[in-house]
């Protein structure tokens, strides 16, 4: 493993550590704050837009403090790029998903457990796997990173359940110091970390702002518009990458064949191709062999490619921090790079519908306790989904609340009670806490629908979502303020101008 410095280095000696491991000459503007907490064992939450370096804020403190780092990151591809980013540093790094084969997964899960790592990246469902943790047993962990902590708040209630037992995963390895890292966060989405982790963060933002990031919509009549807008402006890219962001599976397929069909050559990624085609697909885009990436937002999270010049959605997301998120993978390298949103008020149609997938109702939950109730072992959630007919998604979401109130326990074949009988109480308390969810999706909802819909400044808007407050009016890199007729005269200060907002 790589040399560790004798002591915690400050000063010059951290700039020469910093050159010495990572070839950087200095800490861009944001990075130092965060570093000094983590190396001050401080829990720590940095909010910074993509493309501030959020992976040097635990990288490099990482190396400087005795011990083994536990990275906890939602998607494969995200811990893959970043995996491979480090060994070509010759700094030994392991990652355990569900796209290893049994025996890679069986040499990594030795590397991890011997200590012959100084990074370990893990899934939420691995971290907090006992067998994982009983492996981790021997090794001093120095940092607990959460990746793309946003995920938890959105995704812990809902899809991922693994999400629920961080907190115990995190206890269980020693508590260490906590790093959760994020490029979107509200200041709702900041307290609920906050309380679902049990912990006060140091809290660091480095704002949202991008400036070579353009915004643009393009609000259409029909359906069929929206191929003859993705062709042009696929056709218009000069030079760099580009991806098209698409709400569904069937989505992706369709422009990727009708792309295919005018002669342009794309990369396609969603969740239901083989994960050996998926990492395919990211190795070729990621090394240039690939201009065009079509894709579900399954793609790209923590995808550190620089030249992306052009970031499509065919569709709008259901929120502005999912907006932001994916937009923001354009420009890394600092460019001016264009972000489109292909507006149709139908579309509206679609997310509704991913919606109606998160709330339970009190007969869904009566019927997926009633299942538990009469199963004398472990039943899988597939089992439960066969004998009530609720759907899939929905089942994940039940779960998911009644192993968050206590009534029952996950075990590696299924679910099984923790405790004989569901009250009304408790039952209305989930059904209360889903009908909050339900108002707070719809607002953030129609927060994107009016973002695509405005004549007034796109990147204001964002900010403003995000809690930053900013005295100009027009911005000058968003299709609305380069329309002579929609500028506010009243205010000629521009983001150039408070570059530190």
């Amino acid at each position: 493993m790589r040399r560790r410095a004798a002591k915690l280095p400050t000063g010059k000696r951290l700039t020469q550590f910093l050159r010495d491991n990572f070839g950087i000459e200095e800490l861009r503007e944001g990075q130092e704050p965060v570093v000094r907490s983590v190396l001050a064992q401080k829990h720590t939450l940095a909010v910074m837009p993509t493309g501030a370096g959020k992976s040097l804020c635990y990288q490099l403190p990482a190396l400087i403090m005795p011990g083994t780092t536990i990275v906890v990151s939602p998607l494969i591809a995200l811990m893959k790029d970043q995996k491979e980013k480090l060994e070509d540093l010759d700094i030994k790094a392991v990652q355990l998903n569900s796209s290893l084969s049994a025996k890679d997964r069986a040499k990594q899960e030795r590397r991890a457990s011997r200590g012959k790592a100084e990074f370990v990246y893990v899934t939420p469902e691995r971290v907090t796997n006992p067998d994982f943790i009983a492996s981790m047993k021997n090794n001093v962990i120095d940092l607990f990173v959460l990746d793309e902590a946003h995920c938890l708040s959105q995704w812990g209630h809902d899809f991922r359940p693994a999400y629920l037992d961080v907190k115990k995963a995190w206890a269980a390895l020693g508590k260490p110091p906590v790093l959760a890292l994020t490029a979107t966060a509200t200041i709702e989405v900041i307290d609920d970390l906050q309380e679902q982790l049990g912990l006060n963060f140091e809290v660091f933002q480095s704002g949202v702002l991008r400036p070579n990031l353009i915004y643009e919509t393009r609000n259409l009549d029909k359906a069929e518009d929206k191929d003859a807008e993705v062709l042009r402006l696929i056709q218009g890219l000069a030079e760099g990458s580009a991806i098209v962001y698409c709400a569904t599976i069937k989505a992706v397929e369709h422009v990727h064949e009708f792309l295919k069909s005018a002669g342009i050559e794309a990369e396609c990624y969603h969740g239901k191709m083989r994960a050996a085609d998926r990492g395919a697909a990211q190795d070729r885009f990621m090394s240039g062999q690939s201009r065009l990436m079509i894709a579900t937002n399954a793609f790209g999270m923590g995808i550190d490619k620089r030249d992306i010049r052009l970031v499509v959605h065919y569709a709008f997301p259901a929120t502005l921090e999912a907006y932001y998120q994916e937009s923001g993978r354009a420009g890394r390298d600092g460019f001016p790079s264009r972000c489109v949103l292909l507006y149709l008020k139908k579309d509206k149609c679609t997310q509704n519908f991913f919606m109606a997938g998160r709330y339970p109702e009190a007969p869904a939950i009566a019927a997926v306790h009633r299942v538990l109730e009469e199963s004398e072992g472990l039943v899988s959630a597939a089992v439960i989904h066969e004998k009530t007919g609720v759907a899939k998604a929905k089942v994940a979401v039940i779960l998911s609340a009644l192993r968050e109130e206590g009534v029952i326990k996950a075990g590696r074949q299924g679910y099984k009670l923790a405790s004989k009988g569901l009250s009304f109480s408790l039952s209305e308390k989930i059904l209360e806490k889903y009908r909050r969810k339900k108002e707070s999706d719809h607002d953030k909802l129609k927060a994107m629908i009016v973002y695509g819909q405005t004549s007034l400044c796109r990147w204001k808007m964002i900010l403003k979502y995000f809690g930053q407050d900013i005295e100009w009016e027009r911005c000058e890199h968003c299709d609305n303020c380069a329309k002579p007729a929609s500028r506010i005269v009243t205010q000629t200060q521009t983001p150039a101008q408070h570059a530190t907002v």
